[in-house]
């Protein structure tokens, strides 16, 4: 039974691979890739010859079976367009076939974009959630971001260039004063890291180029108890004072980092 090798790969400088990642490469009978032509690219630059397979989103049905015979006469790698495979990628599948088929499924670690982005963007970080692409409408990426301003963990996304304003002018709405991190072009010539305020981001990207991770600090966990408690009170008097539930919680969602879901509880709580 064969082994299937689940092979991380550059995000971009192509000198970011292993020794291990590049003697597996050499030594297993079959490459599975996302893109072959991407794949090709990297083969050629370390020397490596070895029989390509296209596996993405489109083919993947058709394509699990015909790996997974071969996985019966020799050892398999996995590789994805760039970085890491089966994170937001069609290669979650394959992984869970070649597993439950009986064979061996072997990490060669190695870039990740998710990791980079975490560790040049010197925000606090005890813990973090991936969430992979942001979502596209505004109605969901609001809610996110509202859930977020109550969460301890930092947040970790990726965006494209096109829509990178967008969730900037979303970011300064539901988050005005939380830091952040634009990390573009990571190990890449162009590579830039910008910190700061998702107003101060929207200043500086007037016109964003490339690929984009986000990283966005989480909110203090130890106010947690002690913000609801004010922001009770507060919403308490303001309805007292005639101030519309949809006024208050405006108001005090930025002043307490606390989701509208969560203030729309507490204003019930005052009603009672």
């Amino acid at each position: 039974m064969g082994r299937l090798y689940v092979v991380a790969t550059p995000i971009g400088n192509l000198e970011d691979m292993s020794l291990r990642a590049l003697r597996v490469l050499g030594d297993v009978g079959l490459i599975v890739a996302e893109d072959t032509r991407t794949a090709h690219v990297l083969l050629r630059r370390h020397h490596l010859k070895n029989r390509l397979l296209s596996y993405n989103e489109h083919n993947k049905a058709r394509r699990i079976p015909e790996i997974l015979a071969r996985l019966v006469e020799t050892d398999a790698a996995l590789v994805s367009d760039a970085g890491t495979p089966a994170i937001s990628d069609p290669g979650v599948e394959l992984v869970a076939a070649a597993r439950a088929a009986g064979h061996e499924v072997v990490a060669v670690p190695g870039a990740s974009a998710v990791v980079a982005a975490l560790s040049v963007a010197g925000l606090r970080t005890t813990s973090f959630r991936f969430v992979g692409f942001l979502p596209r409408t505004t109605g969901e990426l609001r809610r996110l971001l509202e859930e977020q301003a109550g969460r301890p963990e930092t947040l970790v996304a990726f965006e494209s260039p096109q829509r990178l304003r967008r969730t900037l002018a979303a970011i300064e709405a539901a988050l005005p004063e939380r830091r952040l991190a634009v990390c573009r072009e990571l190990t890449k010539l162009h590579e830039e890291v910008f910190v700061g305020t998702a107003a101060q981001a929207l200043a500086r990207f007037t016109e964003p180029r490339g690929e984009v991770v986000l990283v966005i600090e989480g909110g203090e966990a130890e106010r947690g108890a002690s913000a609801e408690t004010e922001a009770a009170a507060e919403l308490a008097e303001m309805r007292r004072l005639g101030l519309t539930r949809a006024q208050a919680m405006a108001l005090l969602a930025r002043r307490y980092g606390l989701s509208r879901r969560r203030l729309y509880e507490l204003w019930l709580r005052a009603e009672g």
